[in-house]
């Protein structure tokens, strides 16, 4: 008996994998061959499987659309068929007339022939509608719709509210829109010959307009920020009309003149001083001004800070005169207006509590020397009411007061 040599295997060995092997390593699967892909194969079948399809859906489309087509036609048909029987009819009754006057002779025919109508067909509302509508219908004029009193009633309402309007009512001959900005126009100021006008608003810009020297695009020929970044809340023009009061959100009040160049700048008080006639000058936010009517170069504001001063052109470094509002408890009250009389020597000063209270010119330094308040003013509590504008009037003697 010869042995097997090591290089010569069983048919067992040959045909599969070493069983020691795969108890060995704990898995089979050795010696497989690895599994090749045709990827130009694949790709092309893919590419077909998106011809197929995209072919499908194109012909299921073509199809939808010809059975709406269809669809579409089936109905006008319907909706022909109605008006084209009843003109038929017509035309049957207009034929058959003479066929039945040339057979006379049967009595059939002649009872058909009285049934008839002789004459020209009638028109097709006619025929469709029957005697008795056509019986009822109204003759004469139709009357107006409804709707037409409505308008009516509209137009007098537009006509109404146009009389209400108190801007119709200006007696005005020419009309232009001056443009200042984008935001709110707070103070305007017309100079006395009533050629120049100056506008300030939110956006701390003050623009001067020249009537005379206008065109038709309707510019400003200045525009400038006198107060830097403070909301211009008064402008007025001097009695001259050479120079101009700009009161703004700021303690310090300026006067330009009439090309915008600046004449004077109020000095600003202290602020850690408690009695506010110790002060050259405000300390809070500015309301509104005013000139006198009589002194050129004199003018005076009123604050935040309870103050109403008095100013002169020649002399910025230090107010004329303060006077201090106050209530019937002595307490402090902000003045929101201020204004001069007529004849320049009172100072009238409304607050925030709904008081105006007057004072004498001539004083240097003076608290409340009279004060009223309207009926039916709320004076004291949060809803006191805000007194925005006054203006004092002489009455002559021997008038009724």
């Amino acid at each position: 008996m010869e042995r097997p040599g090591p290089s010569e295997v069983t048919g067992s060995d040959a045909s599969g994998p070493d069983p020691q092997l795969a108890v060995t390593m704990g898995f089979t699967g050795f010696g497989k061959k690895a599994r090749t892909f045709d990827l130009e194969a694949m790709f092309e079948q893919t590419r077909r499987t998106a011809v197929e399809r995209s072919r499908k859906t194109l012909e299921a489309r073509e199809k939808e659309e010809e059975m709406n087509r269809e669809k579409e036609l089936r109905r006008q048909n319907e909706d022909i068929e109605p008006t084209s029987s009843g003109s038929n009819v017509v035309r049957d009754c207009s034929k058959s007339s003479p066929r039945d006057t040339s057979s006379s002779e049967s009595e059939e025919t002649s009872d058909s022939s009285d049934d008839e109508l002789i004459g020209p067909p009638l028109p097709l509302k006619m025929v469709e509608e029957p005697v008795s509508h056509m019986e009822e219908e109204i003759i004469g004029p139709l009357p107006p719709p409804p709707f037409e009193e409505v308008e009516e009633d509209d137009d007098d309402d537009g006509d109404s509210e146009e009389e209400d309007n108190p801007v119709q009512k200006i007696p005005d001959s020419h009309e232009i829109t001056l443009k200042h900005g984008t935001k709110t126009v707070s103070a305007l100021g017309l100079d006395p010959s009533g050629a120049r006008l100056v506008t300030g608003g939110y956006d701390y810009d003050v623009k001067f307009w020249d009537f005379a020297g206008m065109d038709a695009s309707f510019k400003a020929f200045r525009s400038l920020q006198p107060c830097e970044c403070h909301q211009i809340k008064s402008l007025q023009y001097s009695n001259t009309g050479d120079m101009i009061l700009v009161v703004s959100g700021s303690s310090q009040a300026k006067v330009i003149d009439r090309d915008g160049f600046e004449v004077m700048e109020c000095i600003k008080g202290d602020q850690y001083i408690v009695d506010m006639a110790n002060t050259k000058g405000h300390t809070a936010m500015l309301h509104t001004g005013s000139w006198h009517p009589k002194i050129k170069g004199e003018f005076m504001t009123c604050s935040n800070d309870a103050t109403v001063r008095t100013w002169e052109v020649e002399n910025p470094r230090k107010q004329r005169s303060v006077f201090k509002p106050r209530t019937m408890q002595g307490k402090k009250v902000i003045p929101t207006t201020c204004t001069y009389s007529r004849d320049g020597n009172l100072i009238a000063a409304a607050c925030q509590n709904g008081s105006i209270q007057i004072w004498d010119r001539n004083l240097t330094c003076g608290l409340m020397s009279g004060a009223v308040s309207a009926p039916g003013i709320r004076t004291s509590g949060p809803q006191a009411a805000k007194v925005e504008r006054v203006n004092l009037t002489a009455v002559p003697a021997g008038q009724p007061r």
